[in-house]
């Protein structure tokens, strides 16, 4: 008896876990640019009351979601204007500069201090505010576009993809 108790009760803390997992929630953008894929994956903080962005050190790189970083993958040569991004994996962060700009960092995968292009993102206000983090992925034919939102602004850059 004792023994099928102890299996219940493992069984039914078990299937709680899920539930008291604090992770964000994780979004997907994808694109096809020239015929090929383009997607950043990405973790999707609430911003429960906050103004997050405005929290942001400027100067420090900004992680853009949660938990687990976020990662571009492309099959494409991308050009963020004259900023190449050659085909490969990456880590994307954002860093706000002292007058309240922000910049895209494309950063190595393996190792993460070695930034190998920084876009200047164009922000623009939203009627409505963003409650979860999100990336937009746009695109025809070879001509795409990113943009992050949260809370009342969006961030956006245009890139071109070979």
């Amino acid at each position: 008896m004792k023994r099928r108790v102890f299996l219940s009760s493992s069984l039914l803390v078990l299937a709680a876990l899920p539930v008291f997992a604090h992770g964000a929630p994780r979004g997907e953008a994808k694109v096809m640019l020239a015929g090929k894929a383009v997607s950043i994956d990405y973790g999707r903080p609430s911003l429960q009351g906050r103004d997050a962005l405005s929290l942001a050190t400027p100067g420090e790189p900004w992680r853009m979601g949660a938990d687990a970083a976020t990662t571009l993958t492309s099959a494409a040569d991308l050009a963020f204007g004259s900023v190449a991004v050659p085909k490969g994996s990456y880590i994307l962060t954002a860093t706000k500069d002292d007058k309240g700009g922000w910049t895209l960092n494309v950063r190595d995968k393996d190792d993460r201090k070695n930034v190998i292009a920084s876009v200047p993102l164009t922000p623009a206000p939203l009627a409505e505010s963003v409650e979860l983090f999100t990336i937009e992925l746009k695109g025809e034919k070879d001509k795409g576009s990113f943009t992050m939102s949260w809370g009342m602004t969006a961030f956006s850059a245009g890139f071109t993809g070979k």
